[in-house]
């Protein structure tokens, strides 16, 4: 994404286009970009305008209509924008036609997701990971990106080198992929011995949607270090610390965020990372409660756990953020009776829907930590006793 001159990170203006087909509302649309426009400047582009278009389907040559991509290119003439960033899944010919037609380079959303993980991987295992969904991700797309090496026409005599260009590049992707398949596999084991080297620990893990403050809460309850920023996609790597609380030890994970219309190639290459999820004996649903959307991005975490299997584990939703959440709420002339009156029902709501398994914290002013140490406390407690139930004695 971010281009590089003599050692110097260059910005690039992007425009970005969105669809409104029939299932969607343009208020949905609006939030799907302002999420487009968080990962672009996380990748390091600005976005400078968005483009959208109601249509019940996508155009298969172009995606958009042949008049709102003439729209884009009017727009595109004379400016600085170097880049066109589409909000869904494009083929590869769609990318070729859009490209001929805008002469700037166009991505679509999975394409930028896989640039922002390649550039966060630090581990060999992320970067084995990221590297085979790309090649996943390039491999149904090679015959529109191919199509200037064939032969015009057809009939006898348009069987030519383009042909064998592509089928050349097939078997090296394919032949890349089985390579890094079987790379993932060892790192995979790997993985697998260690975390059943970790012993008879109940084990936790921090689940929720990306740039929620998972990381922050890791740092505040294990006072440990990990990587934590105002960005998208912070973290790729699990990081895993030993906890004790009350002379109860345990295992708490922080795991890469979830993303609505996240890149399958992902998921499927991430699996090992998610096995951190998978094997919890509690989740850590974090949630940013000040986020607009903060109830539609608790259902794309609850529908990523359900196909992980993972969403009858017990869970403890927390919802982060509740500073900004009161600055975004209230406004400065509102009686503390009736803020209170606010919390209280926002509260009772989602005590409600938990069967009382929430906790409302501020990670960062350090507010309600306790409360939430002594619910994680009795949960992990719970646990134990669920798994060692013939023991006298238990932590």
């Amino acid at each position: 994404m971010i281009e590089k001159k003599q050692g110097l990170k260059v910005e690039q203006n992007a425009v970005l286009v969105g669809l409104i087909q029939k299932d969607n509302t343009q208020e949905q649309v609006t939030e799907y970009l302002d999420e487009l426009e968080f990962l672009a400047e996380t990748a390091g582009a600005t976005t400078v305008k968005r483009f959208t278009q109601r249509l019940p389907h996508p155009d298969s040559r172009t995606f958009v209509g042949k008049g709102k991509l003439e729209e884009i290119k009017d727009y595109l003439n004379g400016r600085n924008i170097t880049l066109v960033i589409f909000d869904d899944e494009l083929t590869g010919s769609q990318l070729l036609n859009i490209e001929k037609e805008l002469k700037v380079k166009t991505i679509d959303r999975s394409d930028l997701i896989l640039d922002i993980f390649a550039n966060r991987a630090r581990t060999a295992q992320s970067k084995v990971q990221v590297e085979l969904a790309q090649y996943q991700y390039l491999l149904p797309r090679l015959k529109g990106m191919w199509t200037h090496l064939e032969r015009q026409g057809g009939g006898i005599g348009s069987r030519g080198p383009g042909e064998t260009e592509i089928e050349t590049d097939r078997r090296i992707v394919k032949d890349k992929i089985s390579l890094l398949r079987k790379r993932l596999s060892e790192i995979d084991k790997q993985a697998f011995t260690q975390r059943k080297e970790r012993g008879e620990f109940i084990r936790v893990a921090l689940v929720g949607y990306t740039n929620v403050g998972k990381s922050t809460l890791m740092n505040l309850l294990s006072k440990s270090d990990v990587f934590a920023e105002n960005k998208l996609f912070a973290t790729l790597d699990t990081t895993t610390r030993k906890l004790v609380f009350e002379n109860t030890p345990f295992l708490l994970s922080d795991t890469v965020g979830f993303i609505r219309k996240l890149p399958h190639h992902l998921v499927e290459s991430f699996k090992s990372t998610l096995d951190e999820v998978r094997e919890a004996d509690i989740l850590l649903h974090v949630v940013d409660v000040s986020h607009p959307q903060y109830e539609d991005q608790i259902g794309v975490v609850n529908k990523t756990l359900q196909e992980l299997n993972a969403f009858e584990k017990p869970i403890l939703t927390i919802f982060n953020k509740m500073d900004l959440y009161a600055e975004r709420t209230f406004d400065e002339w509102l009686e503390d009776c009736v803020k209170e009156e606010i919390l209280q029902d926002l509260k009772d709501k989602w005590d409600q829907i938990t069967n009382n398994n929430c906790v409302f914290v501020s990670a960062v002013e350090r507010n309600n930590i306790e409360a939430l140490r002594g619910q994680i406390l009795e949960k992990v407690r719970n646990q134990y006793q669920v798994r060692y139930p013939y023991r006298t004695q238990l932590y």
